[in-house]
């Protein structure tokens, strides 16, 4: 990968290279030779798919036996949806509250020196949050760690989303969890993506290694009249049978599958995020530094901190013509209210993308003089301060 990107660096125009980076099979901890992983690519500009924020906002793993282990971004704690699986509320808040310092990190471009303050109120660096045995922060600059929520591989979030919400929620909310989750992978310093599709609600109707699959599970419904994957029939056998009987009963219930007003409305979200991200360099900072002295995280650690909301400010004092941002994730069901004391006092003006776009939920965000923001339930809003 470094004579790659050493053999890049003389041509003309700009280059980006990024793998997975995962550490296993024959090869794993540099059994044979120095592998491409998270951890030895820190320093050299080359990016890894940043897992520890994928799991942090769909919950659980890829792997997981029970694919109803609920996270950050499908009601963990604070919309169950009742399977044993996720333990019990107390249980159920420790999980989300270390999901959220997780997703934290993943917003800085999972940062190894990246100090901020815990929602258990210490101070803490990346590399000190634990993510399956090994440090959650690995990278060295922010443009080092890959954002994403689904891939080729695994689950499509609509799929996954479909088996961890409760069975009640409205396909109107599961599109704006899908939405919020997008969000994150789009705001986050640092590359982001998205599977081809996700923003159409695309599913695979639970296939979750489909790569030999065909049209029938993997095709991308651009016609919303068609549907958008969902209860083709059981995934093949070979990979999905273990989870088959979570997903007959989901797969034969027509309510789940979305009708052509909710699959736009995603899109039309989606493509706001990104509209966002390009509107600010705020949003692309260039190096660890420039994270650290920019983006924080007011609540996180205090009383004030909401399971299930994240509060985040970009601060662009000192950047000609880049206003400072106020951005909140509510992934809760409810609208939630959240203070900054320092703001009162100040003007906050909900972003053009959004004031003057099609959602007409995140048109309810609000901001009043005494330094509260409201915002709606699964609903990512950002503010511009004038």
């Amino acid at each position: 990968m470094l004579d790659v990107k050493a053999a890049l660096n003389p041509l003309p125009g700009s280059h980006f290279l990024y793998g997975e980076g995962w550490d296993y099979g024959v090869v794993a901890n540099n059994a044979r030779f120095v592998q491409a992983t998270q951890a030895n690519l820190a320093g050299t500009g080359i990016g890894t798919f940043n897992d520890r924020l994928r799991d942090a906002v769909r919950g659980g793993s890829v792997f997981d036996d029970n694919p109803r282990v609920q996270g950050f971004g499908n009601g963990l704690f604070t919309n169950p949806n009742g399977d044993p699986v996720n333990g019990d509320a107390a249980a159920q808040k420790a999980r989300l509250l270390a999901a959220m310092d997780l997703v934290k990190l993943g917003l800085t471009g999972n940062l190894r020196d990246y100090t901020f303050r815990s929602t258990a109120g210490g101070t803490v660096k990346g590399s000190d949050l634990m993510y399956d045995g090994r440090p959650a922060g690995y990278t060295a600059q922010p443009g080092e760690a890959v954002t994403y929520v689904d891939a080729h591989d695994n689950l499509a979030l609509f799929d996954a989303n479909a088996y961890k919400l409760p069975a009640g929620t409205t396909p109107a909310d599961r599109a704006r969890s899908q939405s919020l989750a997008l969000g994150v992978t789009a705001l986050s310093q640092g590359a982001g993506f998205v599977q081809a599709g996700s923003d159409l609600l695309r599913s695979k109707s639970f296939d979750g290694n489909s790569y030999d699959s065909g049209d029938w599970f993997n095709a991308i419904h651009w016609d919303c009249r068609t549907g958008n994957g969902f209860g083709r029939g059981l995934p093949p056998g070979a990979d999905n049978q273990t989870t088959w009987p979570y997903a007959r009963p989901l797969l034969a219930d027509p309510a789940l599958v979305p009708g052509c007003r909710t699959m736009t409305a995603t899109t039309t979200q989606y493509q706001q995020f990104l509209r966002i991200k390009k509107s600010s360099r705020l949003f692309a900072l260039g190096s660890a530094a420039e994270v650290q002295k920019r983006v924080t995280f007011p609540l996180s650690g205090t009383t004030a901190e909401v399971p299930g909301v994240i509060l985040q400010r970009l601060d662009g004092s000192g950047l000609r013509a880049t206003p400072s941002l106020t951005v909140i994730y509510n992934a809760t069901p409810r609208t939630q209210r959240q203070s900054i004391a320092a703001l009162a006092g100040t003007k906050q003006k909900l972003h053009d993308a959004q004031a003057g776009g099609a959602d007409p939920i995140v048109k309810r965000a609000a901001f009043d003089r005494n330094g509260t923001f409201t915002v709606p339930a699964y609903t990512i809003a950002v503010f511009v301060q004038q």
